[in-house]
Parts: C-alpha cells; structure tokens; sequence
C-alpha cells in the first residue's frame, strides 16, 4: 500500500458547506488548523461512473492515515444506506482500519450514537467524538490517530471536559 499521510474527511452531501468551513480554517493563517487533505487525490468528474467514483474514494483512503468523519444525522441515515458513496466510504474505513475522529457537527461533546454510523457502532469500532472547532479536532488527529493502531480500546470514546479546557474552549 502507498504511503498513508493523508486525512480524509468523509461527510454527507447534505453538510460540504461544514467540509468547506474547515478548508477555510486550514487557508487562515489565524486559526490553528491543517491537515493533509485526500480530496485532493484522484479526483472525480461531475460525469464520472458511480464504479469509478467508488475507485477513486477507495485510492483516496489508500492514501489516508486517518479520517474526520462529519457528524449528522444525514450522514448517519446515508451511510447506513448501503447505496450513497457515504456508506461506501464507511465500509473501506474499516476494511482499511483507519482510525475515525467522529466530528458532532451540532457542537456536542459527546458521543452521539445518533451521528456515528451503525456500520461503525455494530463492529465496536474505536472512534473519538469530538464537537466542531478546530483545536479539538486537531487534537483528535495529534493525538487519538497516532495511538489507534496500538490500542486495545473498542467502541465510542470522547474526551473529558478537561481536555476542552485546557485547549481553551
């Protein structure tokens, strides 16, 4: 497999303007926010099969070291569909075993079963949930992410109120 040093963002159609919010963190030379974007990778034509668009989210997670998933209740309604390119991306995640920081787009710090997908939930994947901004996710991806692949842990996980305010939020 490639080199993995990438962080895919997968989300529902109905929250790109969430996905754009963060892009525009990452442009800000005020906010603390960067990442390696996999949309970047093997991209795909408004004309494009949906086979070949498939191909190109499973190469774009070949490249991807970890994920941010978009939490809503869009994207866990599409991606237990079994159609939408969202479930397709959810069942790679975990063939591939990427570690997942789930983001609850509503500002929640906690884990909302109502946003993690069933696919997810079912298998006792280990994920961290995390609200929208930018320094917990970022924490999320300095910190959980480095350390899946060696944990033992299973399921849901969050972080305590203490990490949020030591980040300041």
């Amino acid at each position: 497999m490639s080199y993995r040093n990438k962080t895919y963002v997968a989300f529902a159609s109905e929250d790109i303007s969430k996905y754009r919010l963060m892009e525009a963190w990452k442009a800000n030379e005020h906010i603390d926010f960067d990442f390696f974007d996999a949309h970047d990778l093997f991209v795909s034509r408004d004309t494009s099969t949906p086979e070949t668009i498939k191909r190109n989210l499973r190469e774009r997670l070949k490249n991807a070291k970890q994920v941010v998933l978009l939490g809503s209740k869009d994207g866990k309604r599409k991606s237990g569909d079994g159609v939408s390119f969202l479930a397709h991306e959810i069942e790679v995640i975990i063939e591939f075993n990427l570690p997942v920081v789930v983001v609850n787009l509503d500002q929640d710090r906690t884990v909302d079963r109502g946003y993690i997908p069933d696919l997810l939930l079912n298998a006792d994947y280990y994920t961290v949930s995390v609200s929208y901004q930018p320094k917990i996710i970022m924490y999320g991806l300095d910190n959980y992410a480095v350390t899946f692949a060696a944990s033992e842990k299973k399921g849901p996980h969050l972080y305590p109120a203490k990490i949020y305010s030591d980040l300041g939020l």
